[in-house]
């Protein structure tokens, strides 16, 4: 088909591997970003799948290597801080910050437009307008709505798709290698490191620091520890800020209450092998993010699209979150490309993508409730292993 207008509301992972695709295939794009400030702040690392990468590999001409770090083993510790199991697993680890970056490099500034906020949009046949907080309207003949989990978009158009808690939390945080003990740090730069126990896991791996550099000794190393807490004044005591603000899904670094600080670390010194405990205990700034799934139904309704976060809310646990929103972006470019008209496009390419999300979302909520629940996680089940279609694809 002929080239288009888009318009791409959410400036994040999702939103500019589509806007960096579609616009490679002749469209006419332009991306809003409700922040006024580009997006440095989420520097917590990634499992870095191909689907992520690809574009930056393929398209951009990025060597892989200056933008990951590579594990080479999947090892899990006993409460003792013994090795209980370790198999060889080549996995590739970044962070939120040095894709984006790279990203965003790629795309340029130019059609990038930060401070607008979505308040509104009108569709019709030939395509919408979208209304923004700073007075601007836009008119395209496709929207995408990446959004994310937060998306109001996808609120406006599928009112009951409302976020599901999962009943537990990830506990996060990430310090430079060298600020640990050096037998500690050797223990963990090479391989991705696991502890599971009761109604709980930890996992910690090293990613490349703020300004990117992947050399060894200037990485960080990044811990995630997924914790229950009951749905109600529990989880609102927890995401109740510094300040008595409650937050609805997250609490950046710096803002939790310091008494659950406090509990985060008595509980990783009692809990944790003493390598996790430590990592634990160094980080200044801990963050929390809730864990919640969203399903849809419908990704297409008439000219506006539901991509990444903003249709299918996953589970971290397959690592692939950014994966699944950077094949929606794929898939999308390919089906305007092979169909004859926009409909016919998008009809494709919200059956596959459908169908790809909740096999996903099922996945990452039956490997969540081995370890959150049902206490089944066992160290080298071949169906607990990153990938997006299917455990390490």
């Amino acid at each position: 088909m002929d080239p288009i207008t888009i318009q791409i509301v959410g400036g994040s992972l999702g939103g500019l591997t589509a806007a960096c695709l579609l616009r490679d295939a002749g469209h006419d794009v332009t991306v809003f970003e409700r922040s006024s400030r580009r997006l440095e702040e989420r520097g917590a690392g990634i499992g870095l799948l191909p689907e992520t990468y690809r574009y930056l590999v393929e398209r951009a001409g990025i060597d892989l290597a200056s933008i990951s770090v590579a594990t080479d083993h999947i090892r899990y510790l006993s409460r003792d801080g013994s090795v209980l199991h370790d198999a060889e697993h080549r996995y590739l680890f970044s962070s939120w910050n040095t894709v984006y970056r790279e990203l965003l490099a790629v795309y340029g500034h130019d059609r990038y437009r930060l401070g607008h906020e979505l308040v509104g949009f009108d569709q019709d046949a030939d395509g919408v307008t979208a209304r923004y907080a700073n007075g601007a309207e836009h008119r395209s003949e496709l929207l995408i709505a990446a959004d994310g989990i937060g998306s109001s978009i996808r609120d406006k158009l599928v009112p009951e798709a409302a976020r599901l808690y999962a009943g537990y939390v990830a506990w996060r945080g990430m310090l430079p290698e060298g600020e640990l003990p050096v037998e500690i740090a050797a223990g963990l730069n090479d391989a991705i490191t696991y502890h599971v126990f009761a109604n709980s896991h930890f996992l910690v791996y090293p990613i490349p620091n703020a300004e990117g550099s992947v050399a060894p000794g200037d990485r960080l190393i990044n811990f995630v520890w997924y914790r229950n807490y009951l749905e109600g004044c529990e989880l609102d005591d927890l995401l109740t800020d510094c300040d008595g603000i409650r937050r609805e899904l997250s609490l950046p670094p710096g803002r939790i209450a310091q008494h659950h600080v406090d509990d985060a670390r008595s509980s990783a010194a009692a809990r944790l092998p003493h390598q996790a405990a430590t990592v634990v205990e160094a980080v200044a700034d801990l963050f929390i993010q809730s864990i919640h799934d969203i399903e849809v139904d419908r990704m297409v309704f008439g000219r506006v699209c539901l991509l990444g976060d903003a249709a299918f809310a996953v589970r971290p646990h397959a690592a692939a979150g950014t994966a699944k929103a950077a094949e929606d972006g794929w898939t999308l470019t390919e089906a305007l490309a092979e169909e004859s008209d926009l409909d016919s496009a998008l009809r494709r390419w919200e059956a596959s993508q459908l169908d790809l999300g909740r096999r996903l979302l099922e996945r990452t909520r039956t490997i969540g409730s081995r370890s959150q629940v049902t206490n089944t996680w066992q160290p080298g089940d071949s169906d607990l292993i990153f990938g997006l279609h299917r455990p390490g694809d």
